[in-house]
């Protein structure tokens, strides 16, 4: 019996075992049909070795400030070779430390991750991968992040294939490369700049072990919203290289004890005031090379800014506009607290205005008394709006017929402009914001937005590069670019090509022009054209230099019907102004639509010697592998690269940039009629600065648009003032009141480190002296006498016939001796630039 027993049990154990095998069998069979049919169709990983991943397109100022980044994936590829050690070892550490022992497949990393999962499943957590960084790559360039078995399978085999294909170094610099770490950013070098604003090699230790903690998922170790979190998988990381060897327990306790400090990088006063600079340069960058390239061609963009410029113009813009809009009235609150509950946390919760001054603040009127207002602030401080401070914070309003801004009564008391519970925009007060009134310490001043915009472009004259670019008085509030987008009419800041029109055509700057009642042919719609003068006055007969100086409307117009519009037509087209200006009279006085940097490049020209340079903002640009792709200055110069070089050899010469748009002796006459608008005329806002400059105004019908362009030797610079929906900006409001000051405020700052030098006197110029206001021959050191240019033989001679100049009333010539006329008061302020009216 119990050898029947036996046999049955060993029957048993051998049927068993066969149906082991079998089964066996069965199950390898069965997952080698399951492996091949989810592997059947694997990517070509091959395609990992022709791999170029979408690399940001960065942007540098022409000091090398890196002012943007242009990308869908923020990422800087780095070789391996360029990677520290410690940024390897960190990520090794805490990912895959047996990556250079391993195929593909950390089989013990598989069983742990197996036993672990059993707890976490009973549990309900996430279930642990075991992915190897070459599993990651796998999945991260070719698979999707789908959590299935099949997709497992087809990660483990294709791991197996590329690293048979490819070298361990290949395959961690992919994943160095590729990995999402947060933050906007792919790849170690991009988190190293925006967590920490550092390359690879300047980062510490700690903040290596930061980014390497990232990988397992970046939003629960954010290290503003979730410190401890990060500081602890940071701390782990340290750990772990510790316990491979990679750093001393000594290193990684120093290392731990630091605090973990992200930066925000491309903020600040830098980064504002060139936004718009940027978006222009994104514009040109899109335009020229597509969205691809843009964003994920590793462009590397070399633009013309000055970041101190830069600086400089946002500044003195934002500055003019809100002294424009604080002579025009006080607009009320951003809103009312009806009731004082809990004031502090809603005060803190009403979003201020975007891009406001970085000293304005949100303030809570508390208490008003008649000569002060209490305010308070969300942090509980107090402080108080004295009535001084509020004498320009009168009731605005528009007149209903011409639409002319108005203001309300004087303020008496501070009731008449602040009441409880308004909430408004405050300043600290300084001395200089109130010279003749005892400034306490806690005493601030109502501010507010401005409704009126505007635009400063800067640019070197011989290049052509834009140094500074403002387009508005914020970018935050308004993306549309005023410098470059804006078309309106320049009004008197037009004349100077006239009178380089007139200058060509026989005239001289001492030619007499009739400054007289005027009355031509209209059109269809206007039976007469009948221009004035901006103070309603006529000064009879004037030189050229006296018409372009106090800028007399008149005089402009009877000079371009004398010699005909056809050159002044010419001379806007050469200058880059109008490509088929209309033939009309009131062209010549600016009625024309132009953007402010073709005006600027038109002014450029004069200071040039005649060449104009049309404007640039990029210098150059780079492909991914350092390739120049587009250079700005395309001029050869086959001396440069001579193979020896000695001083009596004397320095290359280039060709000179850009083309002739007038001759160069003509373009110095109207550079220098226009140092005699700066000393004496329309543009003596910028005499305060004590050195050689020149410029025009320009303002048009109803003071609705107001302009500046002045210019130094070597820099010139544009302003334009008006709102983006034009209407009147107020009476007297004019270009040399608005635009002028704001051109000054940034050129203080601006030439500083510039020479102090006349301006460059070309040859074929005879300097001769004259009366400035009759233009009759005179001796230097004669009140009146100035230093006119000329051109050889052109010059006044004493008691000579042609001392009697010809005089164009608009219906015929007459002769009439030169006399001086009565100047008008209003000439020194801004005399000038209406563009006159049609009757």
């Amino acid at each position: 019996m119990k050898l029947l027993s036996w046999k049955n049990a060993l029957r048993a154990v051998v049927w068993g075992g066969a149906a082991a095998v079998v089964l066996s069998i069965a199950g390898v069979i069965a997952a080698t049909i399951y492996v091949v049919r989810v592997t059947g169709d694997l990517p070509d990983y091959q395609q990992l070795a022709q791999y170029e991943p979408a690399i940001m397109s960065r942007v540098h100022a022409g000091d090398g400030l890196l002012i943007a980044e242009y990308a869908r994936e923020h990422r800087v590829f780095v070789p391996i070779e360029n990677i520290p050690p410690d940024v390897i070892n960190a990520f090794l550490s805490a990912e895959d430390r047996n990556f250079y022992h391993h195929g593909g497949l950390d089989f013990t990393g598989i069983m742990r991750a197996a036993f672990s999962n059993i707890s976490n499943y009973l549990r309900g957590r996430r279930l642990e991968g075991a992915s190897t960084i070459t599993q990651q790559v796998a999945k991260n360039f070719l698979l999707s992040s789908e959590q299935a078995v099949a997709r497992k399978v087809q990660e483990m085999v294709l791991a197996r294939r590329m690293e048979r294909a490819f070298t361990k170094d290949r395959i961690l610099e992919l994943y160095l490369n590729e990995i999402y770490l947060g933050n906007r950013a792919y790849g170690v070098a991009a988190a190293a700049l925006n967590y920490f604003d550092k390359s690879l090699d300047e980062l510490e230790l700690h903040e290596i072990a930061y980014l390497a903690a990232l990988p397992k998922g970046p939003n629960n170790y954010h290290p503003v919203r979730r410190p401890e979190a990060a500081v602890g998988r940071r701390n782990w990381v340290l750990t772990r290289m510790a316990a491979n060897d990679y750093i001393s327990e000594a290193r990684a306790s120093e290392a731990a004890a630091l605090p973990l400090e992200a930066t925000t990088r491309l903020a600040g006063e830098t980064y504002l005031a060139a936004e718009y600079f940027v978006e222009q340069v994104r514009r040109e960058m899109f335009n020229r090379y597509g969205d691809a390239e843009l964003y994920e061609g590793g462009l590397s963009i070399r633009t013309t800014l000055d970041t101190r410029m830069q600086l400089a113009a946002r500044r003195a813009l934002r500055d003019g506009l809100e002294a424009y809009d604080r002579r025009h009235g006080y607009r009320g609150p951003l809103t009312r607290l009806e009731d004082f509950d809990d004031w502090p946390a809603r005060l803190d919760a009403i979003r201020a205005p975007a891009d406001i001054d970085s000293d304005w603040r949100i303030a809570l009127v508390l208490e008003v008394t008649d000569s002060e207002a209490v305010i308070g602030f969300p942090d509980r401080s107090r402080g108080r709006i004295p009535l001084y401070a509020l004498r320009w914070a009168r009731s605005p309003s528009r007149d209903s017929e011409t639409s002319m801004p108005r203001q309300g009564p004087a303020i008496t008391r501070v009731g008449a402009v602040l009441e409880l519970g308004d909430v408004v925009l405050v300043e600290r007060l300084t001395a200089d914001d109130a010279p003749n009134e005892t400034v306490a310490e806690d005493h601030y001043g109502l501010r507010q937005i401005p409704e009126v915009n505007g635009a400063i472009l800067a640019m070197d004259p011989f290049t052509g590069r834009v140094l500074a670019m403002v387009g508005g008085y914020s970018f935050a509030q308004s993306q549309f670019n005023r410098a470059v987008q804006a078309r309106r009419q320049p009004g008197s800041a037009f004349k100077p090509f006239v009178y380089a029109a007139a200058l060509d055509s026989g005239y001289t700057p001492v030619s007499i022009i009739l400054d007289a009642p005027f009355v031509a042919s209209g059109d269809a719609e206007i039976r007469f054209y009948r221009p004035t003068n901006y103070s309603n006055v006529f000064y009879g007969p004037s030189t050229l230099r006296r018409g372009l100086e106090l800028s007399r409307n008149v005089m402009t117009v009877r000079l371009a019907q004398e010699m005909g519009m056809g050159p002044v037509r010419d001379y806007a087209r050469r200058f880059g102004l109008y490509e088929n200006m209309q033939p009309t009279l009131a062209m010549s006085l600016g009625a024309g639509e132009v953007t402010l940097v073709d005006l600027v490049g038109a002014y450029g020209a004069l200071v040039n010697g005649g060449r104009r340079v049309a404007p640039a903002i990029v210098d150059r640009v780079q492909n991914r592998e350092g390739r120049t792709i587009w250079l700005s200055d395309t001029r050869e110069c086959p001396d440069c690269n001579a193979p020896e070089w000695s001083p009596d050899m004397g320095e290359p010469r280039l060709a000179a940039l850009g083309e002739e748009a007038v001759d160069p002796v003509t373009a110095y006459q109207i550079v220098h009629m226009l140092e005699g608008a700066v000393a004496r005329g329309t543009g003596t806002a910028l005499r305060a600065l004590g050195r050689p400059l020149a410029g025009k105004t320009g303002t048009t019908n109803e003071f609705r648009d107001a302009w500046f362009v002045g210019f130094s030797p070597d820099l010139v610079v544009g302003v334009y003032v008006g709102f983006d929906t034009p209407m009147p900006l107020g009476q007297g409001e004019a270009g040399g009141v608005l635009a002028a000051p704001i051109a000054r405020d940034f050129l203080r700052p601006a030439l500083e480190g510039y020479p102090v030098a006349a301006f460059r006197v070309p040859d074929g110029v005879s300097l001769a002296p004259v009366n400035r206001e009759t233009g009759e021959p005179s001796a230097l050191g004669r009140p009146g006498a100035i230093l006119e240019a000329f051109r050889p033989g052109t010059e006044p001679r004493r008691g000579a016939t042609s001392a009697e100049e010809t005089l164009s009333f608009g219906f015929g010539a007459i002769r009439q001796p030169v006399s001086g006329g009565r100047e008008d008061p209003d000439d020194d302020e801004d005399g000038e630039d209406e563009l006159g009216g049609l009757y």
